[in-house]
């Protein structure tokens, strides 16, 4: 498999995994001209996605879903909750392009085998994936307040995990941001910070995977260098060997990230 983060931010989200027959985004929260511009860089052209997943409704992760499910005839995938929060916003969307998957039943595009699983976050059902093309898996987790036992059983043994690293606590806290605000993304339906990300982190690689990359970052109250830090501080004290024993990096905000091929 092929992983590539287009944009990974507060501002907008949108991942690209492919194998050699299927091609698929997760997320578009930004404009589809950005969306396209970012698979130019990557050598990908949009008319060959085979569809759209979607991880919740929030605008930073459907934005141009809608324009790119028009402009490419495109199936969008999203479970039920989600569609009935998304559906107005999305604009018209031909029939045979809204797909519902279930929580609870796998699914497949092409020949990738997908798995949801629940996120919590304040959103009308936000989900998160375990992507597989027979040998390697992929694990997706953003936008949660707290790891769920669900999401730590879906995401252990995965080759690579993109996992958010949203905030460190001391700069959210001594921010601008109004105290509701603050609270809302520190509860358990907001974002994980960069120490919960790292002891996430820790765990998954004792269980097998060998490549993170931390995404989601608050352009506020992160740093990707800071973020970088936290998580690879908690792994070399519990006795793991960056580069050897796993890889880290951070996905970009505005920019395309480097390709990983799995």
């Amino acid at each position: 498999m092929k992983f590539c983060s287009l944009y990974s931010g507060s501002s907008g989200n949108s991942l690209f995994v492919s194998n050699n027959n299927t091609k698929i985004l997760i997320d578009a929260g930004l404009s589809g001209k950005r969306i396209q511009s970012a698979l130019d860089i990557i050598a990908e052209d949009p008319r060959e996605i085979n569809g759209i997943m979607v991880t919740h409704e929030h605008s930073d992760h459907i934005h141009g879903v809608g324009v790119l499910s028009r402009r490419f005839n495109l199936p969008i995938y999203a479970n039920q909750k989600t569609w009935d929060a998304m559906i107005k916003g999305l604009g018209k969307i031909a029939e045979e392009n809204i797909k519902i998957f279930d929580f609870e039943k796998p699914f497949c595009i092409q020949d990738l085998q997908i798995k949801a699983f629940k996120t919590s976050h304040d959103a009308a059902d936000s989900a998160g994936f375990v992507i597989s093309d027979g040998k390697n898996r992929l694990g997706i987790a953003t936008d949660s307040g707290i790891i769920t036992p669900e999401m730590r059983s879906d995401l252990c043994g995965c080759d690579l995990v993109v996992l958010e690293s949203n905030h460190d606590v001391s700069m959210l806290e001594a921010g601008a941001y109004p105290f509701y605000l603050k609270q809302r993304i520190k509860s358990d339906f907001g974002h994980l910070s960069n120490e919960t990300a790292g002891d996430l982190a820790q765990a998954l690689v004792e269980k097998g995977t060998r490549q993170l990359v931390l995404a989601h970052l608050s352009q506020e109250n992160n740093y990707p260098l800071l973020a970088y830090q936290t998580t690879a501080r908690i792994l070399s004290e519990a006795g793991m060997v960056l580069d050897k024993d796993v890889k880290l990096c951070v996905a970009k905000r505005n920019s395309t990230s480097e390709i990983i091929n799995l």
